[in-house]
Parts: C-alpha cells; structure tokens; sequence
C-alpha cells in the first residue's frame, strides 16, 4: 500500500493534470479505498482505485501493470478497468477529509475515521438488466437508504456497469457509516424487497475499509 501511494498515485495524478494541459480527456477525480482483511485473514481485494472520466475509456487487452512502470505496478497483479455509471443516494461529502496537506504536495493524502462496506454485486445467468437496475434504482435504493438513515450512515453510492453482460460483476454499493455498530444496526434493520431475485450469492464480494487515499479531490 505504501508503493500505491507513494510511487504511483503521484504519476496517476501528474499524468491526469497533462491530459487536462493538453485538452486532452482526464480523470476529474480520483480516489482509492483500501479494503481490510475478511473474517479468514484474508484479502479478496486488496483495494480499488477509481477515476471518473468523460465517458468509459477503450478496454485493453492485458491488464495495466502487465509490464510494470513503478513498483507499485510491480507488486500488484494487472488490473483492468471497469466502467460504471454512478448514483449518488446521499452525498455526505462533509465528513469524509479532503483539505489538501500544506508540508507537502497537496495530493494524494489519505482520510480515515470511518467504517465503508463495498458490495460488489454479481447477477445471475440470464438477468435482465434493464429490469434489475430499474428495481436496484427504485425499490432497493430506497429501502437501503431509509434505513441507514435511521442507523446514522452519511454516504450511499450506487454504480451499475456500463457493460453488465462481459463484467464479472453489474454493479457496486457503498455504504459508509461512522463506526461498525452502526453498520450492525442497519444489517439487523435492513428487510428483503426482492433485490435477491437477481443476485448471485455465491460471487457476491462484500468487503470492509477504514481508510481511503485521495489523488484528486
């Protein structure tokens, strides 16, 4: 994690103020979440990184970092990018830092002081997207919202894939809260509407962080 932020945020983010010099298409923002360790000890994702572009960007073939140009890139396994479109249910910007450090170079920093559930949902064989996204958006959405309201939970973001049917998953949720007891609280809370008709349990990742790097607020 320290040669992701040391030695390859600060070129993601020098290369996406280039791009932006240049007229070229850039990143107007990026962040990183750093994932904890699952209940065996072990780490499904280590972390992600997103970018929000444009539009979706072309898809390569190998994945970046096949050919490492840092030690970070050296370290990780290649990655690929996954284009999605995002949802912001509530914002809650106000508690998540992102004042630029003053000693150093502003950016990246990192920000802490919260508990954020990722939930990467996986749909079975055969979904109609269309029709899941339309209950995901306005039964779901809804449902998990009032209730980490009532638990106290400050920020809920949805992201569908662009591209469903060749991602291995169709969407991503995160739910940020101020401690685990609130996320607790939710789960004891939260009720079925039907969201399960669609979902693949079994690849369904649901991972945990505290601590998020920023690149470009």
């Amino acid at each position: 994690m320290a040669h992701w932020f040391a030695n390859h945020m600060p070129a993601v983010i020098q290369s996406q103020k280039d791009g932006a010099s240049r007229g070229r298409p850039h990143a107007t923002r990026y962040f990183a979440t750093l994932y904890d360790a699952n209940s065996s000890g072990e780490h499904p994702w280590d972390g992600v990184a997103q970018l929000w572009w444009p539009r979706p960007l072309p898809r390569p073939k190998t994945g970046f970092g096949a050919e490492p140009r840092d030690t970070f890139q050296q370290k990780a396994e290649p990655y690929m990018p996954w284009a999605t479109r995002e949802y912001v249910v509530i914002d809650g910007a106000e508690h998540l830092d992102t004042a630029p450090l003053t000693l150093n170079a502003p950016y990246p920093m990192t920000r802490s002081g919260f508990h954020k559930m990722t939930y990467l949902v996986a749909a079975r064989p055969g979904t109609d997207y269309d029709e899941f996204f339309a209950h995901w958006l306005t039964i779901h959405v809804p449902n998990v919202k009032a209730n980490m309201e009532a638990v106290g939970g400050f920020r809920y973001v949805v992201s569908h894939s662009i591209d469903p049917a060749n991602e291995p998953y169709a969407g991503m949720a995160e739910l940020y809260y101020h401690d685990p007891g609130d996320w607790k609280r939710w789960r004891e809370a939260i009720e079925a509407d039907g969201m399960e008709r669609w979902i693949d349990a079994e690849r369904m990742l649901i991972l945990s962080a505290r601590t998020e790097m920023v690149g470009i607020p």
